[in-house]
């Protein structure tokens, strides 16, 4: 291995400046400060820099500048297309300003979400957007403290941090009220955890919405996970009511669950939407492509991502008069043929 060359092998500027004759002080001052070095020996430099492959370690140069031209998202899930339509939002607002995008999955795990943060800090990144396994964990708070920005993204947030959101009360309330409207009367609600907070934000606004109409009856059927594999669990589980008793409609807590449940229900042969008529959340672009188009609750995901960004970017790079703010969407019914009823049919 030559003298100065990195361990594998990358030229270093010691070598351009062997190679091109000059001192590792004017190498540096090219790349860094041109305006100091002769016309004559900066060409020189410069081609020898191209001939020899040179890449300037743009991430140690600004390290040992205090911190490094990049952003970070801690996502919940990278399985679910909601995240990763989030993520494209941030990497648009990224862009834009010349940075590059850290994605970290937690995948719905404390420890991983808690190692990530500390590696992100070491890194010195100039801000983390977390989709948090809890908002609460103290950690997220503490990195604050010490100096590096964060936003919280589709989770509410305390007066510490700036969040974006969408108002996922009015989601569960706009979801089953359109199913109360036409017509029934026993709805299932499918997600869960619990724990999770926009899964109890839903059962909220599905329970709300429930309790304006006289008669109508709300089945909780919690869930494991919010992914295919329980909606079709919770499927099988519907299936298997008794007829006298078995909900007419199910509200899913996002779409995976609901593309599940409309698997085991045509497994099943049941219909959609006369056995059973769905309606999911988030409105990826699985919903409408569904072998029956699904009704979902729509958020504005890349939105949602781009905001948190440019919150992020304002508080990272601001003159200190950062005030956070709590940015709340509103959710839109998007209605297809999983709960449309055909001519003259009566529920």
């Amino acid at each position: 291995m030559t003298a100065g060359t990195t361990p594998r092998g990358a030229p270093s500027m010691k070598d351009v400046a062997l190679q091109a004759g000059v001192s590792l002080g004017t190498v540096s001052n090219v790349l860094n400060r041109p305006e100091l070095v002769s016309e004559h020996t900066r060409q020189r430099v410069l081609a020898t820099i191209e001939a020899m492959g040179f890449v300037r370690n743009e991430s140690a140069r600004q390290l040992r500048g205090g911190g490094s031209r990049t952003l970070a998202y801690v996502v919940l899930d990278t399985s679910n297309p909601f995240f990763t339509d989030v993520a494209e939002g941030v990497q648009e607002a990224a862009d834009a300003v010349g940075l590059a995008l850290f994605l970290c999955n937690s995948a719905e795990d404390a420890g991983r979400q808690a190692g990530f943060l500390d590696l992100l800090e070491q890194q010195r990144v100039e801000g983390v957007l977390i989709t948090p396994v809890d908002a609460g964990d103290p950690r997220i708070a503490a990195l604050s403290r010490r100096g590096t920005p964060v936003v919280v993204v589709d989770r509410g947030a305390g007066p510490g941090h700036c969040s974006v959101t969408v108002d996922d009360v009015l989601g569960g309330d706009l979801a089953v009220t359109h199913l109360l409207e036409s017509g029934h009367r026993r709805i299932a609600f499918v997600g869960g955890p619990r724990a999770i907070g926009q899964v109890a934000d839903r059962i909220s606004g599905a329970e709300a919405a429930t309790a304006r109409t006289s008669g109508a009856e709300l089945v909780v059927i919690e869930t494991a996970a919010l992914n295919v594999a329980e909606g079709r669990r919770a499927g099988e589980r519907i299936a298997g009511m008794p007829a006298a008793r078995r909900p007419t409609a199910a509200f899913c807590a996002n779409d995976l669950l609901a593309l599940g449940l409309l698997q085991q229900m045509v497994r099943l042969g049941m219909r959609v939407p006369d056995d059973l008529a769905i309606v999911g959340y988030d409105d990826i672009e699985f919903a409408e492509a569904a072998a029956v188009p699904l009704t979902s609750v729509s958020q504005p995901r890349q939105l949602l991502g781009r905001t948190a960004a440019e919150l992020l970017l304002d508080e990272a790079r601001g003159t200190g008069d950062h005030d956070h703010q709590q940015v709340v969407f509103a959710p839109e019914l998007v209605v297809r043929a999983s709960t449309h009823l055909p001519p003259g049919a009566v529920r």
